[in-house]
């Protein structure tokens, strides 16, 4: 969305100008509560998101930085681009901007981080998870509808075209957690995803039938399954562990059931499988000869990744982006900044000066300034 994506690009501007000028690197760090603006993710997409998360926390304190008479003396700030970044500090659309853009996207990415998170099985929970997050971004809108719309909006499009699938409904319905909790709710969609999957992964019709009745079973807690459904019970294991605890007096539905909960919902991504390579194989306008090119690089690229995996190698989401830490520390093409009054002997002294210590244990290092022959 564009109200997005212009959010991120200012806050950018003011990542950039303070990680680019030691000094004002320093301010800022006696300045804000946290060590620093920027806050590193292993999923390399949601860093853009969570750094303006932090900036937003960190608005009165900015806004008391540029205010300062340290700033306010510093030869940073008669230049142009101290004046724009003070100025865009003190713009109170930049501010709204921000904070819808982090109420909208960063219960969405604390999800997909937790997805993320290896081999921790998933799939039982992201069916509701999904549901809280809708909740979430309702709630950060003050329950607006016009506000929260358009995102809901968004997420929904992306769940049904990409994300949803019978595994998930399944794996919500069979999740004890969920299933035995006040607020289960049970749509067409959910027992269609559970129906899909039993068609799917149980072949002989006859094992089909007895999941059936043993779903009758767990649906209304007969036998160990009454003992199991106590809150205690089904909260303080992973839901895999609880059907093979209380689930042996139907094997049929605990086979079943342990085999789509032991699922984690990464996919591909784990392996740091590039979906744009894919995309190109399954291009109608590439000649055949350009397709089985691709098809041969796509093969090497794949079984590499796996083979690494293997050995305890792991890829991040967007492994191919370049990395987006650079895009909001460094600018793409370093310039020397004037003041605008042309005195240039405060800012000679202060790129002379050391910088050992400036980033500490960690946090990020303010770039060399130019320094100018006397």
């Amino acid at each position: 969305m564009d109200s997005i994506r212009i959010a991120l690009e200012k806050a950018k501007i003011i990542t950039k100008f303070i990680y680019g000028h030691t000094d004002v690197l320093k301010l800022l760090r006696n300045h804000i509560d946290d060590y620093d603006l920027i806050k590193p993710s292993k999923m390399k997409l949601a860093m853009p998101f969570f750094t303006l998360e932090n900036i937003v926390s960190e608005k009165k304190n900015l806004e008391e930085m540029f205010d300062s008479s340290e700033w306010k003396t510093s030869v940073w700030s008669s230049t142009v681009e101290g004046k724009r970044v003070a100025d865009l500090v003190g713009d109170h659309s930049f501010w709204s901007g921000a904070e819808m853009a982090s109420k909208a996207t960063v219960p969405l990415l604390r999800v997909l981080c937790l997805v993320n998170e290896g081999d921790k099985p998933q799939v039982g929970f992201i069916y509701e998870t999904m549901d809280q997050v809708k909740e979430t971004i309702k709630k950060g809108f003050k329950n607006k509808k016009s506000d929260y719309t358009p995102f809901w909006t968004a997420i929904d499009d992306i769940w049904d075209a990409h994300l949803h699938s019978p595994l998930h409904a399944a794996g919500y319905y069979l999740n004890p957690c969920l299933f035995y909790s006040p607020d289960f709710y049970s749509d067409p969609e959910v027992t269609f995803g559970l129906l899909c999957c039993l068609v799917r992964m149980v072949a002989d019709q006859r094992t089909q039938l007895k999941i059936t009745f043993q779903l009758d079973d767990y649906r209304h807690a007969r036998g160990a399954f009454e003992e199991g459904k106590a809150i205690d019970k089904r909260t303080n294991i992973s839901p895999a562990q609880w059907w093979c605890t209380y689930g042996k007096q139907c094997p049929e539905l605990q086979r079943f059931a342990v085999r789509i909960l032991s699922q984690t919902c990464d996919g591909a991504s784990r392996y740091g499988l590039k979906r744009s390579m894919a995309e190109k194989i399954l291009t109608d306008r590439r000649n055949p000869i350009e397709q089985k090119r691709l098809r041969d690089m796509a093969f090497v690229h794949y079984n590499l990744q796996v083979q690494n995996k293997r050995f305890g190698s792991r890829s991040d989401v967007i492994s191919e982006e370049i990395d987006p830490l650079d895009d909001w520390v460094v600018d793409e093409a370093p310039r020397e900044v004037v003041p605008e009054n042309g005195d240039r002997g405060l800012m000679d002294s202060e790129c002379s000066e050391d910088t050992t210590n400036v980033e500490g244990h960690r946090g990020f290092q303010a770039k060399e300034e130019p320094i100018e022959d006397a």
